[in-house]
């Protein structure tokens, strides 16, 4: 999948970005001898919000690849905030997204969860192997996410091979990174959450993950079946797409949800004047979008950045009136700076570090089709059908044509030793379409699956809809999940947050 914007996600939590058809690969083994992990030194954190919230910071040292325990070592950054209860219910390792997300600050979230359900466990937030604060970081090429790059749609072959070029420039880069990048897989990291559980001294993890952080603890909990207590998985990566195809499903969802939101700025028009229909407001949208190539806003927001700052409005309801007035500023009055202030938002150029981990997980998890030929018929089919993303979708994940390091094959996920499982989604989520939750619903014989119909917004519990977050609270202090129901749909339903409403409405 494409990039999550987790500084999105983490925002929300702090206030209160798929391939080739089904594999049929066996589950992949663990590697033996097993390795023996020392514990956590414990001190203090180096962010003040980690350390305003009571937290503990420490590195797990693990080995860089489990094949050879007693080889080469690798570190992770951890956090902890501990229980405040008499009786703890264990611990909680949370994860972010991505792939490349930092999940370093998510020692919090348990503060977000209604009725003081979170307060039994202790918290873990941690970066996976080689993202934020883990030592080694990847980087490749930080500068890669510059102003201004070239036009995502490759209308002429000099666009299509100035793009394959940087594509293959980046990949070749990331070799320098040396030996880790032949150890990222989603198996990799899995194996590290075990570790961690034993640094830790527990007998079972409970886990919340968000994105792609679900397909992460679907690959743990399929490994480690007895090692899972409870767990919350929001936002389901569906593991039959992992990943050629995942991306391609999001290029049409995500089409789908921009046309949601010209609608909404549509409706606004009074405040905005940006068109009195959805259909005006995308025709001005990708008219702006085309002006851009010529003369770039500022000089630095070229057509790919316009295009990355609104797509993150097919994300997230978070955040609309910001792009709508950024949008209208721009085209009223040749305001650029808040089009930058959202794009280095987005995508913060002069850090590499979540583009090179989601490529050297995606690129290595499975292996990618070798022929560009495919892809260029494949992407093409599907942009005449949804334009909106499907060719920045596309290069984002190139550098897998010719990423330096060998492809594993996926674990075939199988929940069915798993004694139970929270799956939510929103029906409308274009990340990770909904579709995928409901796979992982039938994978896991004893979860359950929150639905909220009509909702766009990707990963968005524990932040404020009362309806979601009251069960993910009684599920952590309880166990009890919703009534699961016949069929394959879903068992419990909710509304999703509503839609912003502009403050000069």
């Amino acid at each position: 999948m494409k990039r999550t914007n987790v500084k999105k996600v983490f925002s929300a939590i702090a206030v209160a970005g798929l391939l080739a058809g089904t594999v049929a690969a066996a589950p992949v083994a663990v590697a033996a001898p097993e390795f023996t992990p020392a514990p956590i030194a414990w001190g203090s954190c180096n962010s003040p919000n980690l350390r305003k919230a009571g937290a503990e910071c420490g590195f797990l040292e693990v080995p860089l690849d489990y094949g050879n325990p007693g080889g080469a070592k690798i570190s992770l950054a951890v956090s902890r905030v501990r229980h405040t209860t008499t009786r703890s219910q264990g611990v909680m390792l949370v994860n972010p997204g991505g792939p490349g997300g930092s999940g370093l600050g998510l020692s919090v979230l348990g503060k977000a969860v209604p009725k003081h359900a979170g307060e039994s466990y202790d918290w873990i937030g941690f970066d996976p192997r080689g993202v934020g604060s883990s030592k080694p970081a990847l980087s490749c090429d930080p500068g890669y996410f510059g102003y201004n790059r070239p036009a995502y749609v490759p209308d002429t072959p000099r666009l299509e091979q100035t793009w394959l070029a940087r594509s293959k420039s980046y990949a070749t880069a990331c070799a320098k990174n040396g030996p880790l990048l032949e150890h990222m897989k989603t198996t990799d990291s899995a194996q590290d959450m075990e570790s961690l559980r034993k640094a830790l001294g527990q007998q079972q993890i409970n886990y919340y993950g968000f994105s792609y952080g679900t397909y992460l603890g679907q690959v743990y909990s399929t490994l480690y079946p007895q090692r899972v207590r409870r767990m919350v998985l929001d936002s389901n990566v569906d593991p039959r797409k992992v990943w050629y195809k995942a991306n391609l499903d999001q290029d049409l969802a995500f089409d789908r949800n921009i046309k949601i939101y010209f609608d909404w700025v549509a409706k606004y028009d009074s405040v905005y004047h940006l068109g009195s229909s959805g259909d005006a407001v995308e025709d001005l949208w990708y008219t702006e979008q085309k002006e851009l190539a010529h003369a770039p806003a500022g000089g630095v927001i070229g057509p790919d950045e316009w295009n990355d700052i609104f797509l993150q409005a097919g994300y997230y309801r978070f955040g609309w009136e910001d792009m709508a007035k950024a949008f209208s500023g721009w085209v009223h009055g040749g305001d650029w700076k808040p089009l930058k202030a959202l794009y280095d938002d987005a995508d913060s150029p002069g850090d590499d570090n979540n583009f090179a981990v989601y490529n050297a997980v995606q690129c290595t998890d499975t292996q990618w089709p070798a022929n560009w030929t495919k892809w260029r018929i494949d992407n093409w089919a599907v942009y005449h059908r949804a334009p909106f993303e499907t060719w920045s979708n596309a290069w984002y994940n190139t550098p897998c044509l010719s990423w330096p390091a060998k492809a594993g094959k996926p674990v075939t996920i199988d929940g069915r030793k798993v004694a139970g499982a929270l799956l939510i989604d929103e029906e409308l989520d274009a990340a990770t379409p909904f579709g995928g939750s409901l796979q992982v619903r039938t994978l896991y014989p004893a979860s359950s699956l929150i639905a909220e119909p009509g909702g766009t917004t990707h990963a968005d519990s524990l932040s404020g809809d009362a309806c979601v977050d009251d069960q993910v609270a009684d599920y952590l202090a309880t166990g009890k999940l919703p009534a699961r129901k016949p069929g394959n749909g879903p068992d419990a339903i909710c509304a999703p947050l509503p839609d912003p409403v502009p403050a000069q409405s």
